[in-house]
């Protein structure tokens, strides 16, 4: 089913709680800017308790689906601006174009909190195991992590190099195939660029210039 769908039967006073509930965590599988388990998460805290709470879980879909409205806008204009492109003979979009179709690339209406909060997530949930291989990007990712939960989203301009350095490493990692046989190899560089990208996305948006493309996902 659809995302409007899932958010009717969430509105849908005459199903029981926990049907709605479960219709949330379903637009929450189709529209997740901060990935699964940390958009519920980030919800609870922008929304309150809606396992429980019918409130809260009409304030938490009216939150997601805002951010679903600004990635739709950025969608929309998006294909305004590759119309014009085309117009003018550009028939296809350089490669370092952001492109929202590649999925959103931020929650909309509130970039830093949100990508401070999965950061939390990662650091609590996932980035442990991956700092347990020796890889030096690994470990220069999680100084930037550090440094910008610290601060809850800025960066120093040495930083933000540091930082740099590394997404541009992992970058080349996914870019190059250099995997073979070793998926697990692959998973754990994604999975660092999608943490970077978090730090990015943090530091961007305090310092308030534009997130970047997304190209993570969960």
């Amino acid at each position: 089913m659809s995302f409007s769908t899932y958010a009717r039967h969430v509105r849908n006073p005459a199903l029981p709680h926990r049907r709605r509930v479960s219709a949330l965590r379903s637009c929450v599988q189709l529209y997740r800017p901060i990935g699964f388990h940390a958009t519920l998460s980030f919800l609870r805290v922008v929304a309150g308790p809606f396992e429980r709470d019918e409130v809260a879980l009409l304030r938490a879909l009216d939150a997601l689906s805002a951010s679903r409205a600004g990635w739709h806008a950025e969608l929309r204009e998006y294909a305004a601006q590759r119309r014009a492109a085309k117009h003018r003979g550009q028939r296809s979009p350089r490669p370092h174009d952001p492109n929202p179709h590649l999925g959103p690339r931020c929650w909309y209406g509130a970039p830093q909190q949100a990508a401070v909060h999965a950061l939390t997530v990662w650091r609590r949930k996932r980035l442990p195991a991956l700092l347990t291989w020796p890889d030096p990007i690994a470990s220069q990712v999680d100084s930037c992590v550090t440094a910008c939960l610290a601060t809850g989203g800025p960066l120093t301009p040495a930083q933000r190099q540091h930082l740099a350095a590394a997404v541009e490493a992992l970058q080349h990692r996914i870019q190059a195939g250099l995997w073979h046989d070793d998926q697990a190899a692959y998973f754990r560089t994604r999975d660092l660029l999608t943490v970077a990208q978090y730090v990015r996305t943090a530091a961007d948006a305090a310092q308030g210039s534009e997130p970047p493309a997304s190209d993570h996902r969960e």
